[in-house]
């Protein structure tokens, strides 16, 4: 039987202790807020007039962090997922390449298609939902007999698979092989890896597919991008749009080097997605981060998001 509470009576506030606003500590001020725009005024005056709170403060920092490790000659890497690609930041990672401030690039398999698609026809990414009805999805011969014979080719020279497809971009001069970021690593000696799944990717399901030659490029290249986490010390990783892949690659190849006596504590995460996912935030950004350095989740749109970090980068960069 429930008790009758009815003779509860009211909460006197007689007595309440109270303090000086004034005296109060208040986590924002006059200090860090937002300023109006101005029209006419630069990309530079835009980030300082940010409010210095929240993201727009981690957005400044991450910038900051990127201009002192490129200024120390430390490493920058980054994991991304295909969707960049998708959605056309290839101009804006290649730039980024060009001008030394990405020391390497790591990506899913599926990203090799969207690049490679790109590079050969200048369209990729096909209405899914519509061809799976018919089977007709992931079909297209030139795309799988193209990347299935570059990394057929790769296996023979012992090159990594994203240097495998870089090379066969350029050797065959496709009609757009300025737009690739594979062909831009293999041009300008930026290891640009590339870490499959065996079954995940389109090229896998034709009858061109190695699995023998895609296992060994692709462990090369696992390799390869353990070599680059090696030297991340005082350095910059950022994961761009891969929720599961790269934020388990990147935590297998940050213990081998740490098993292997690689001093890596003292360095930055960057997990950029327009969702936070679990995986990106303890494996990019919580646990490689627990003895040094700092992990930040910068929340947006791909292609609003990483143009603007570039753009902000590049106008920070000391000449």
């Amino acid at each position: 039987m429930n008790e009758d509470r009815r003779d509860i009576k009211p909460i006197s506030l007689d007595g309440v202790r109270s303090g000086r606003l004034s005296e109060r500590k208040s986590k924002v001020s006059l200090e860090i807020i937002g300023q109006v725009w101005e029209k006419g005024q630069t990309l530079s005056e835009f980030l300082k007039r940010l409010p210095a709170v929240l993201g727009a403060a981690d957005l400044r920092e991450v910038v900051q962090r990127i201009c002192k490790a490129r200024g120390q000659k430390r490493t920058v890497l980054l994991g991304m997922g295909a969707h960049p690609i998708k959605v056309g930041l290839a101009p804006v990672i290649i730039d980024l390449m060009e001008r030394s401030i990405l020391s390497g690039v790591a990506m899913s398999g599926a990203g090799i298609i969207h690049d490679a698609e790109m590079a050969l026809v200048g369209r990729t990414s096909e209405d899914v939902a519509t061809a799976l009805v018919d089977g007709s999805f992931g079909m297209s011969h030139e795309t799988a007999d193209f990347l299935n014979m570059a990394i057929a080719r790769g296996r023979e020279s012992d090159r990594g698979l994203g240097e495998a497809v870089g090379q066969a971009l350029l050797t065959d001069n496709v009609p757009h092989v300025e737009q690739s970021i594979l062909a831009a690593g293999a041009k300008l000696g930026i290891p640009v890896t590339v870490h499959v799944a065996l079954g995940t990717d389109i090229i896998h399901i034709h009858p061109s597919v190695n699995p023998a030659a895609t296992g060994t490029a692709t462990h090369l290249d696992f390799r390869i991008f353990a070599g680059l986490v090696a030297s991340l010390e005082g350095g910059v990783y950022l994961n761009l749009g891969s929720a599961v892949l790269m934020p388990e690659i990147f935590l297998k190849a940050l213990t081998l080097v740490r098993n292997l006596g690689h001093h890596v504590r003292e360095f930055t995460t960057v997990n950029m997605d327009f969702q936070r996912q679990y995986r990106p935030r303890v494996n990019v950004v919580e646990r490689p981060t627990q003895q040094g350095g700092k992990g930040f989740e910068l929340i947006g749109h791909h292609e609003i998001m990483l143009p603007l970090l570039a753009a902000a980068v590049i106008e920070s960069m000391e000449a």
